[in-house]
């Protein structure tokens, strides 16, 4: 049995006490939601910081290995984010932290990052070539 790295074993720690909680609720009569909340325009997306972005984006090094792109696990695919655009990663973080994504590690990752700070990573790793 080949070991699971790290990250993954810490993901999946990390996932599984909410797995209950991540149960959907049973469907109740609710009423629907006033045309007026329908209409309320969405919030502005957060502007990314660029700084704080190359600091966060250390902990996407060790899968990733942005120089180079050469990573911890060589047998192990890891797509390039470095030079992707910014509403491709903003969108990617985001995904993965709303489920719509599966990777125990990316989830664990996304989940740890705020809005903000999936902006700031997204400003940063879009210019790293």
């Amino acid at each position: 049995m080949r070991p699971q790295p790290l990250a993954a074993c810490l993901a999946l720690a990390v996932l599984l006490p909410f797995g209950a909680a991540a149960q959907p609720a049973p469907a109740t009569a609710t009423p629907a939601p006033a045309p007026a909340a329908a209409a309320a325009p969405a919030p502005a997306a957060p502007t990314g910081n660029f700084d704080n972005g190359r600091v966060l984006a250390y902990t996407c090094q060790g899968c990733h290995g942005i120089t180079g792109y050469k990573n911890a696990y060589p047998s192990y695919r890891v797509p390039k984010i470095g030079g992707q655009t910014q509403q491709y990663l903003a969108q990617a973080l985001t995904e993965y932290r709303q489920g719509k994504r599966r990777h125990p590690t990316m989830q664990a990752q996304s989940m740890s990052f705020s809005e903000q700070e999936i902006a700031d990573l997204s400003v940063y790793l879009s210019t790293v070539k």
